[in-house]
């Protein structure tokens, strides 16, 4: 066997593999023999169809399977060979057979060679933060605001009331579609209307008759709207304010609570609080890490698997549309190539880490890692036995807990300033994410 190797662009690669053509004529004949005894074809009894009928028949089908057969054999040969690492299926194409020669080509791209360097340049700034007493009282709020009953005011209008209301959308005179409506239900501050709509009938009352004057963004989803001055006649058919729920037995026992006894409610909410805050602190320190390591280590991305990469995110796309998936618009890859991109680099730069630095999961980190989750259950001991029994489940967790390791081992070489900030400010921001 013959092997020539060639750089096409970046990581791609052509290898040109002569193999003798005499073997795989012999297992052609080798193939029509053994489909001739397998074969039923009428006038002929089983077993005894001459190899010629088979031929005939049959020959184009077996010799393209054959030949198919032995270039795979032969690639897979030649990459031994010639140390190479395909990052994804080879594209074959025959060639011709020559003086007892049969040549065909291969084009594939290989994983880039990397070198994880760089990590005392990452700068990562850690921020701290504790769920204290002020805290959980707010969170108590939003929970009164979630079981807040409405009652209607003849007050002016304020942020976080509900209005209904009749609009009418005009742009230079003319109504527009999509521009109007009646006995329409508006959360004021839930932000969606245009910007400038809100405020035109904040402090408005009841009964009220008015027009405002707004700009549609530039942005905007509809195409004949985008950066358009247009006046909204609006009347306000009903105001009405949010009643919060009164904190008693029966509140908390709303969220699981059965004792009724408000501070077991407040213990379960810091616990979750925390359990939360900890993730996102964890999760922006990863993402400054990972983004360092990106900018200090400019590697080339195989194509073949950002595609890959591209259709998984597309997959998970679709489903967060739901029962609707079907009549989802096609998503078209560039929605999702500059995030494959990252993925597929962030990958490589890991995995290399992690093989370079022999890092291995920590058995006691996989512990504590599914105790963290589970504690969330009613049942943490359930979920417990449930992935001990899981083997796949296991492995998943395994991986997890290794990057937080490479994660930390990143840390350990990078530049880390801490920085004190409050639990509304991590966890706002996070929301605004």
């Amino acid at each position: 066997m013959q092997v020539s190797v060639e750089t096409t662009q970046g990581l791609e690669r052509r290898v040109t593999i002569s193999i003798d053509a005499t073997q795989i004529e012999q297992q052609i004949e080798q193939a029509l023999k053994q489909e001739s005894r397998r074969a039923r074809i009428d006038g002929f009894r089983p077993g005894k169809v001459p190899v010629s009928v088979i031929k005939k028949r049959y020959g184009a089908a077996i010799r393209h399977d054959v030949t198919g057969q032995a270039m795979q054999r032969s690639f897979y040969e030649a990459i031994m060979q010639e140390k190479l690492n395909p990052a994804g299926a080879p594209a074959l194409q025959p060639g011709d057979t020559k003086d007892g020669e049969f040549s065909f080509s291969a084009t594939f791209e290989i994983f880039p060679e990397v070198e994880v360097a760089g990590l005392d340049a990452i700068e990562v700034e850690k921020k701290t933060a504790t769920v204290n007493d002020k805290d959980v009282d707010n969170m108590i709020d939003t929970l009164r605001k979630q079981q807040a009953t409405w009652k209607e005011t003849k007050g002016m209008i304020k942020n976080e009331f509900r209005v209904n209301l009749d609009f009418l959308g005009k742009i230079d005179g003319e109504e527009f579609e999509g521009g109007k409506a009646e006995g329409f239900d508006l959360a004021m501050g839930a932000g969606r209307m245009i910007p400038g709509f809100e405020d035109g009938i904040m402090g408005k009352k009841t009964g009220e008759e008015f027009t405002i004057e707004v700009n549609f963004p530039e942005d905007y989803h509809a195409e004949n709207l985008k950066g358009k001055a247009a006046t909204f006649d609006i009347k306000i058919n009903k105001v009405e304010k949010p009643e919060l729920a009164e904190v008693n037995e029966e509140f908390v026992k709303l969220f699981g609570v059965e004792s009724g006894e408000l501070d077991a409610l407040k213990a379960e909410i810091r616990k979750n609080m925390e359990r939360e805050l900890e993730q996102t602190l964890k999760a922006g320190v990863k993402e400054q890490v990972l983004a360092g390591l990106i900018e200090q280590n400019e590697i080339d991305v195989p194509a073949a698997l950002v595609s890959q990469e591209v259709e998984q995110l597309r997959k998970q796309a679709m489903q967060r549309f739901g029962e609707n998936a079907q009549n989802a618009p096609e998503l078209p890859d560039e929605l999702f190539t500059e995030q494959a991109q990252r993925r597929v680099r962030t990958g490589l730069l890991l995995g290399e880490l992690i093989k370079v630095n022999e890092l291995e999961a920590d058995d006691e980190k996989v512990k504590e890692h599914i105790a963290s989750f589970a504690s969330a259950y009613e049942d943490p001991t359930e979920v417990l036995d449930y992935y001990a029994k899981n083997e796949e489940l296991m492995n998943n967790v395994r991986n997890v807990v290794l990057e937080e390791q490479a994660i930390e081992f990143v840390l350990g070489k990078a530049k880390v300033t801490e920085k004190e900030v409050a639990f509304d400010e991590i966890m706002n921001k996070q929301g605004a994410n």
